[in-house]
């Protein structure tokens, strides 16, 4: 039973990193960039729902809170491709890494000055509740969390293969130039990427904030999530999913029954052994790339 409960809040919490993995994969798809702020948009994204949520800043209802809390971090994904990362376009990739380093302080020094750095509670409608099944005890948080983690990464995937936005996107991840000679309008479908990864990094911050307090470097979660994106292999969504909750079950099987320490490594272990032999990543989507 004790193994069991382990698995069960190790799944919920890999949804998570998994979520978060997702917004890496969302930008890596559409402009083979990555995104290395994504768990300080998570970050922001929770405090941003805990300011509409909570009784002592905007009191709004949970839901209508949590929507516009995505559709603010939606609005900053957008701004962020349009105003800063647009300006370095045709730069080495090493300029963005280092520009989405440099916003992950930003955000995470704005929400410190917003909140401060003093821990806090999101404020749910499901906090303290849970089933009980024998001795297994499955918390309402993380039922939830499982459940709109798979929903969102099966409409993700869904939205990749089956609609003009979401094919066009890979086009322009394939061949920006060709796509942009073909009438894919590139820049909009980039900014409009990195709007859903706002949206997505949003839920996943409301869905850890449902878990326990958050402070600003909650945002350092993303290293995880990075490590998930690549156990997964970067371009799969499903992938990403899967990376998160490998290490979100490792991790406290790991603290309970191995010596102290390596639940902690365990993450860059796997991401490790998987880099060694299947450097593409578990999940990879191999395709022929025409230049």
């Amino acid at each position: 039973m004790e193994l069991i409960q382990l698995i069960i809040g190790g799944v919920a919490t890999g949804c998570v990193y998994g979520l978060v993995a997702l917004g890496f994969v969302l930008i890596y798809k559409a402009t083979e960039g990555v995104n290395f702020a994504q768990g300080d948009m998570m970050m922001l994204g929770a405090f941003v729902a805990l300011g509409l949520v909570n009784a002592d800043y905007w009191a709004l209802p949970f839901i209508p809170g949590v929507i516009l809390a995505a559709a603010i971090m939606g609005g900053v994904g957008y701004g962020v491709d349009r105003f800063v990362v647009r300006q370095i376009f045709g730069q080495p990739q090493f300029a963005l890494v280092i520009l989405t380093i440099a916003m992950g302080f930003v955000f995470r020094f704005a929400a410190g000055a917003i909140w401060g750095f003093t821990p806090l509670v999101l404020e749910t409608p499901f906090a303290g509740k849970s089933l009980h099944f024998g001795g297994v005890i499955i918390g309402y948080e993380d039922l939830v969390t499982i459940i709109v983690t798979g929903l969102l990464t099966l409409g993700l995937w869904l939205f990749f293969q089956y609609t003009r936005i979401g094919l066009a996107a890979q086009a322009a991840s394939q061949n920006q130039m060709a796509a942009y000679i073909v009438g894919v309008p590139v820049r909009r479908i980039n900014s409009t990427i990195w709007a859903l990864s706002g949206v997505v990094s949003t839920i996943a911050g409301v869905l850890y904030a449902s878990k326990g307090a958050i402070d600003p470097n909650i945002g350092l979660l993303g290293i995880k999530a990075f490590a998930a994106a690549v156990i997964g292999g970067f371009g799969s969504l499903p992938g990403a999913l899967l990376g998160g909750i490998l290490i979100g079950v490792v991790e406290p099987v790991a603290a309970r029954y191995l010596p102290g320490g390596i639940s902690q490594m365990s993450p860059y272990i796997i991401m490790l052994a998987v880099l060694v032999t299947r450097p593409n990543g578990l999940f990879a989507q191999i395709y022929a790339k025409k230049v």
